[in-house]
């Protein structure tokens, strides 16, 4: 069995035999060898970024060094397996929304990117030349010492040879007594480098990686394992919604066909007609039933046309007359998102429906700052919604808190009630086109009526 890391290897009587030395040294040499062009690189960043600050180019080049950890943690993970091959993940979490915007806030306020830089200005500053002692003092000098007789016999002509340019050894004697001293200090070495390997790659792992019982890891995980779920639970409602679209309905409309050809080829006014005529009415009810749940499971609307165009749509299906006022980019949001969005504005209009007794409500969507979906429904019912009593509005805070949103209620008694949702996002890249001659610039910004009211609809 073999040991999980140099520690443990250290402990085994076979250590001086296996490859854990050589790991332990090679770990310690690119450790010192990427110091040194560590420091050199973070000093030329540094120069200039001070010298081209005077044109103002330097200061995004200054700020982007609280970044230059990132890469290096990144190598540093990767550089653990040689000592300690327990798997390093990354102590980040997940941006929020998609965007280089999201990155870079996430990455800014989040404890790991600070640990990395303060990995990095140490490994630059103290690491490295002490990793290139241990290699001199454990390594070079037994190693040279080991190799007194060969170097007498070439370099030193058989009389006198320099050992590591701090002692002279003359003679055959003296030449193997070195020798067999470098070869003590050489396996007493081996444990100094393991030690030195193993101490350097306990202090990388717990200032690059989560820790693996603190509570940031399990943050970390939580987070990574919610975004998950949330995905994997948004793209079974997909395939719901397309099984049921391509195989249920159109077997029931292929039946209703099938019905309504045979009620024709039945005589009239007789009861195999009625029976006929009976079971086409079911089965278009079925379907009616069938196309209304395929629309509340994942809207086509919504896939299709996006989210301003899925809460006109749920405006329309409202039995109360319901304004649209929206203003969001051109750029699809996320998947997630929208779904979480029109779920939040439907169930509330039904529940205006159900509980407000208002003659009119209002729907209001808009893109804050680029990075905030805010909604609001609004009702002039009798007030009184309390999330306690079970209105439906625990399942919407819950729905949406899982997108790190909030939702809020104010609901006085005799009313107006107005429910706000807030989901942190930020529009999706959007494939390229060819031009179309319109003003690519602008977003959907909209403003419509539910067509049971007498107001006109218009589209900004």
């Amino acid at each position: 069995m073999h040991p999980p890391n140099v520690w443990q290897a250290l402990s085994r009587p076979g250590y001086l035999l296996s490859p854990w030395p050589w790991r332990a040294a090679a770990y310690l040499l690119t450790g010192a060898a990427g110091g040194a062009l560590l420091l050199a690189a973070l000093a030329v960043w540094a120069v200039a970024g001070g010298v081209l600050t005077l044109v103002l180019v330097g200061l995004p080049l200054s700020a982007a060094l609280a970044f230059a950890g990132l890469p290096v943690a990144a190598l540093e993970r990767r550089r653990l397996r040689w000592v300690d091959p327990a798997p390093a993940p990354s102590a980040h979490a997940e941006p929020g929304a998609p965007g280089v915007r999201a990155w870079l806030t996430a990455r800014l306020r989040g404890r790991a990117t600070w640990r990395e830089l303060a990995h990095t200005l140490l490994a630059a500053g103290l690491l490295w030349p002490a990793e290139a002692l241990v290699l001199v003092v454990a390594l070079i000098l037994p190693l040279a010492m080991t190799a007194t007789p060969l170097l007498l016999a070439t370099v030193g002509g058989g009389r006198e040879v320099k050992v590591a340019k701090l002692w002279t050894v003359t003679g055959q004697g003296a030449a193997f007594g070195s020798a067999a001293l470098g070869v003590l200090l050489l396996a007493a070495g081996a444990y100094a480098l393991g030690a030195a390997a193993g101490a350097r790659a306990a202090l990388t792992r717990r200032l690059v990686c989560p820790r693996a019982d603190g509570p940031q890891a399990r943050v970390v995980e939580l987070t990574r394992s919610r975004a998950r779920l949330v995905d994997a639970f948004e793209a079974e409602r997909r395939r719901i919604e397309r099984d049921l679209h391509d195989g249920a309905q159109q077997r029931l409309v292929a039946l209703s066909m099938a019905l309504g050809l045979a009620r024709l080829d039945a005589p009239p006014g007789t009861r195999l007609a009625e029976q006929l005529a009976r079971a086409h009415d079911e089965a278009g009810a079925v379907l009616a039933e069938l196309r209304e749940l395929i629309h509340d499971i994942h809207p086509k609307v919504l896939a299709d046309h996006g989210l301003a165009a899925a809460l006109a749509d749920a405006a329309d299906r409202s039995p109360v007359p319901v304004d649209v006022e929206c203003e969001l980019p051109r750029e699809r949001l996320p998947q997630a998102v929208e779904a979480a969005a029109h779920f939040a504005v439907r169930e509330a209009l039904a529940n205006v429906a159900r509980h407000s007794g208002a003659r009119r409500a209002r729907v209001r969507a808009e893109l804050r700052d680029g990075r905030l979906l805010a909604l609001e429904v609004e009702d002039d019912g009798r007030g009184g919604a309390d999330r306690a009593r079970g209105t439906g509005l625990t399942g919407l805070a819950d729905r949406v808190s899982v997108l790190d949103g909030t939702l809020s209620v104010t609901s006085p008694t005799g009313g107006p009630t107005l429910l706000r949702v807030e989901i942190p996002c930020e529009p999706m890249p959007k494939p390229m086109q060819m031009p179309t001659g319109k003003d690519e610039g602008r977003g959907e910004d909209c403003a419509s009526s539910s067509p049971r009211t007498a107001s006109s609809s218009a589209t900004a």
